[in-house]
């Protein structure tokens, strides 16, 4: 089990609101590819505008629609990792707990989380590319991609592109969670891609305690409190069992 600082602990045992962000490294830890890494074999010779933008979708929705049905085909095999699970754990022992998330792949849900934040949206859900509205799977059947039951426009996943805004109100939420922690741990993210970027600086202004679990050092480092160097399959269960 790794050792956390006690100084860590001490600020977590009397914390009341922890916020938490996670990236692409905490899903890598379960096998679930980046965007860019998935893009290999058949899928290697196109860009990544030619399959996560609008003007794709439009100019071809087979194509894009059949590259995240094989994404979600990857998706599917993969299970939560013992960083997921015991972010689903840490929920239950703070009063005010949020989970926000770059990822797509649905797996805190699966391990267990109740409060999550999806700022770039759910690969295992649909939605309109016309009316923006949600689709359910048993409508996403049929011709690739399927057409929606309210408008017949197309179906597209209920992910974020390249060019989109994130949803404002999951981005509005994360941020007031931001401000209000006590803690705030970024887990697996380089702390890159903004506006989720901005938002360990945010808690950061409002005098949280920055912590960040990664087996890297990323930008985010120099401004952290305590930095836990290690995957967060191995970091995280020590901490909840410490906390």
């Amino acid at each position: 089990m790794s050792q956390v600082p006690i100084a860590l602990l001490m600020r977590l045992r009397k914390a009341r609101s922890v916020a938490v962000l996670t990236g692409a490294g905490i899903s890598a830890e379960s096998g679930v590819p980046t965007f860019r890494d998935a893009m290999t074999g058949l899928w290697a010779r196109f860009r990544p505008e030619d399959l996560a933008t609008r003007e794709a979708f439009r100019r071809n929705p087979k194509l894009v629609w059949d590259w995240y049905q094989w994404r979600r085909g990857l998706i599917e095999k993969a299970r939560p990792n013992a960083g997921h699970e015991a972010l689903a754990r840490l929920e239950d022992r703070f009063a005010d707990f949020t989970l926000i998330t770059q990822n797509v792949d649905d797996l805190h849900r699966k391990a267990g989380s109740r409060k999550v934040l999806e700022l770039h949206g759910n690969i295992r859900r649909n939605k309109c590319f016309e009316d923006n509205g949600p689709v359910d799977d048993r409508a996403a059947e049929g011709e690739a991609p399927p057409r929606c039951p309210r408008c017949g426009g197309r179906v597209r996943p209920d992910v974020v592109w390249f060019g989109e805004y994130l949803p404002q109100a999951e981005l509005a939420a994360a941020f007031e969670a931001s401000r209000r922690c006590e803690v705030f741990l970024c887990v697996g993210t380089s702390a890159l891609v903004h506006p989720a970027a901005s938002l360990p600086v945010e808690a950061l202004k409002h005098d949280a305690c920055l912590v960040e679990i990664n087996p890297v050092e990323t930008p985010l480092s120099p401004l952290c409190e305590f930095s836990l160097r290690g995957p967060a399959a191995s970091m995280l269960p020590g901490l909840l069992a410490q906390t």
